[in-house]
């Protein structure tokens, strides 16, 4: 036998798992890398969050994504390129941390890679398949680092029926429902998605969905109207802004928020390009920081609707209303989900015992400590009756 076959059952038998959770999402600030111990697995995982950080990409490396990033028409070679270069970049960056945390690679058990998205392509005609692309390939990573790498973890999604997004509804099933609370998972990226977890903990209550722009439409806005910066820091500019009602209305009657539950969405719909035809139909006038905070409360509408149309209204009343990612940091957009959310109690995902940074991280190690123990657990609702799937291709180091 492949002595690294060998190795992935032994790991399987082990008490507990070492595994490094990657994320990189696609507001491109940088990698976020979790080290985790787990034990169990299903509603039996315990999770300890050993280490994390963030590692911020090079300017000029985040401007080779935005090049191929999202776009009809690409320079594929350099797409080929990419994917062996993020690969490769985050290889080093695994090594560096874990050189900094004094930890040796043989150590690790796993690595769990999300890899970068380039394209998301849900197709509700159903005249094709649903596709998604995640670069930076998992050899690559398995071996300069010598670690097995579990990446690519969307594609089985797909293959099984679903749109491949959102995936965060199985770790936050097994880490964060509770009996007796209703919770809602809010993760802020640059698109937003939440899980809704019944008090009953039964699985078949679980409701999961992207909302529609996160951060993607704000941080694209500020980078190409405020030389200078990559985002709206403590919401600074918006906050010298005046709401524009009347382009609110617009954008929250755009064909995405009118289609059915459960929904998945990207960079490739919600973009600059689209803002601008709405504006430009509309002969609409306003300034720059009158447009970021309208695009600030199209975030909050977005997500509030889809919370408020999507889950039975009894189980919104006294529910717990917990946010994660970088929208979470935007004191404006955490105001605004208050107000209109009178009756959920708001409060980030650190109260969980996971830092907001580092909770999508964990989220995709959880992913693959399921498909190195078990996987037959949770129903997903984009996948019909079906069990959950096994994620993510096994690269090994050799």
């Amino acid at each position: 036998m492949n002595p690294q076959i060998a190795q992935l059952y032994r790991i399987s038998q082990q008490p507990n798992r070492l595994i490094l959770g990657l994320m990189s999402g696609t507001s491109l600030d940088g990698l976020d890398l979790a080290l985790c111990r787990f034990s169990g697995y299903g509603l039996n995982t315990q999770v300890e969050l050993i280490k994390h950080q963030t590692i911020p990409y090079p300017e000029d490396f985040k401007q080779s994504i935005r090049e191929v990033f999202a776009k009809e028409q690409i320079y594929f070679p350099s797409l080929s390129t990419l994917n062996a270069q993020i690969g490769r970049l985050h290889a080093q960056y695994i090594l560096d941390s874990l050189q900094s945390w004094g930890i040796a690679p043989n150590e690790v058990d796993a690595i769990a890679s999300h890899g970068q998205t380039v394209m998301h392509r849900p197709i509700r005609s159903g005249n094709l398949p649903n596709s998604t692309l995640q670069i930076g390939d998992g050899d690559h990573i398995a071996h300069l680092t010598g670690i097995i790498t579990l990446s690519d973890f969307r594609q089985k999604h797909i293959a099984g029926g679903g749109e491949g997004a959102p995936l965060a509804v199985y770790g936050d099933y097994f880490l964060f429902s509770k009996k007796g609370e209703h919770r809602i998972l809010l993760n802020i990226g640059g698109i937003g998605n939440f899980t809704y977890l019944s008090a009953s903990q039964d699985p078949k209550d679980i409701l999961v969905t992207d909302t529609g722009p996160g951060n993607t439409l704000l941080d694209a806005y500020v980078r190409q109207h405020f030389p200078g910066f990559n985002y709206d820091k403590d919401a600074r500019l918006a906050k010298q802004g005046i709401l524009h009602l009347p382009l609110l209305d617009s954008m929250l009657n755009l064909p995405f928020f009118h289609e059915a539950f459960p929904k998945s969405t990207g960079p490739e719909y919600f973009n600059l390009e689209l803002l601008n035809q709405v504006i430009q139909e509309n002969a609409y006038s306003l300034t720059p920081v009158d447009t970021l905070r309208t695009l600030t409360e199209l975030t909050a509408q977005s997500i509030s609707q889809a919370m408020q149309s999507y889950i039975p209204a009894i189980r919104t009343t006294d529910c717990q209303l917990i946010v994660s990612g970088g929208g979470s940091k935007n004191p404006l957009l955490m105001e605004r989900l208050a107000k209109i959310n009178p009756n959920m109690q708001l409060t980030e995902s650190d109260r969980l015992g996971i830092a907001s940074d580092a909770k999508e991280a964990v989220l995709f190690a959880l992913l693959a400590n399921e498909t190195l123990m078990d996987d037959q657990v949770a129903p997903d609702r984009q996948l019909g009756d079906s069990p959950w799937l096994s994620l993510g291709k096994i690269s090994l180091p050799n």
